[in-house]
């Protein structure tokens, strides 16, 4: 007997064989043909896709990031929750995660692995440790997190440093009021919002795996603590290197907005450098402990 009404529950591609996302902007995804077509309005040049008609293999992705100027079908979303394909609304390149339909996965493998390993405390710290290997390029000795977190600060400053004299800025510390952001200079203000933009890839990245955003290594008081965890990890190579390369943009040209041309510039590097697939990998292997 085929499990499911019509045998359908066994037809469903399971998600390790499927790509990692795809990114739709300017257009209306909806059904057709019984399955999903999008029609793509007038691209910008950030867009993929030229003015046209196009299928989407539905189960051919675990993802659709659906970008602005964009539209959804009712029908398009129940042949999206059948095919258990997960839809996220983002900002321009993915730079910020505005909601994502609870898509339940086909697997729970990697929840219940990120449970474990967050309920216990020896394996919680060893995968702390790992993340910061990823980021510090060495495994440190200590287990307590607290110096392993005072250790990463250090490297922190030492980053800002470096990277505000190769890119040719002032920098006169980390400094944000809360209260009025507007206030700090424009080097912190670029980092608030580059900061924004890899946390929302973060996110896609932790949507498509159904991973838990509650349950994080390092953050630990956060509804988005993994997601934090995982922004983390690009934090030198992205987010202050976008940042700073923002700032002396706009210090170069005051007309610019900081924001937006921070989020622009991150934004392309975010596709450029395939970051969220990649994060989706690493998640992947740090939850089932590989290299």
């Amino acid at each position: 007997m085929l499990k499911g009404r019509l045998g359908l529950e066994s037809s469903k591609v399971p998600h390790v064989d499927r790509v990692g996302c795809l990114y739709l902007a300017r257009g209306a995804l909806v059904a057709r043909n019984g399955t999903l077509g999008f029609t793509q309005g007038t691209p910008t040049a950030a867009d993929a896709l030229s003015a046209g008609e196009y299928d989407i293999p539905l189960q051919g992705v675990s993802i659709i990031l659906l970008g602005p100027g964009s539209t959804v079908s009712h029908d398009a979303l129940r042949l999206l929750a059948h095919a258990r394909t997960a839809l996220a609304a983002v900002g321009e390149d993915g730079v910020r995660m505005y909601t994502a339909p609870p898509i339940i996965a086909d697997r729970s493998g990697l929840a219940r692995l990120q449970a474990r390993i967050w309920a216990d405390d020896d394996l919680r710290i060893m995968t702390a440790r790992r993340m910061y290997a990823l980021r510090l390029g060495e495994v440190l000795p200590h287990r307590d997190l607290n110096v392993l977190r005072g250790i990463e600060g250090a490297r922190v400053k030492e980053s800002y440093a470096i990277w505000a004299q190769r890119i040719g800025i002032d920098w006169q510390g980390r400094r944000y009021d809360r209260t009025a952001p507007m206030s700090a200079d424009l080097p912190n203000q670029a980092l608030n919002h580059a900061a924004s933009a890899v946390e929302a890839a973060a996110a896609i990245a932790v949507c498509a795996t159904s991973t838990i955003p509650q349950l994080g290594f390092i953050h630990e008081d956060p509804g988005q603590s993994f997601v934090l965890d995982i922004a983390d990890l690009y934090r030198d190579t992205i987010t202050i290197a976008c940042a700073f390369k923002a700032a002396k943009q706009v210090i170069d040209t005051p007309t610019e907005n900081i924001e937006r041309v921070t989020r622009r510039l991150t934004g392309r590097e975010l596709a450029k450098r395939k970051i969220v697939p990649d994060m989706i990998e690493r998640i992947k292997a740090l939850i089932e402990g590989r290299d």
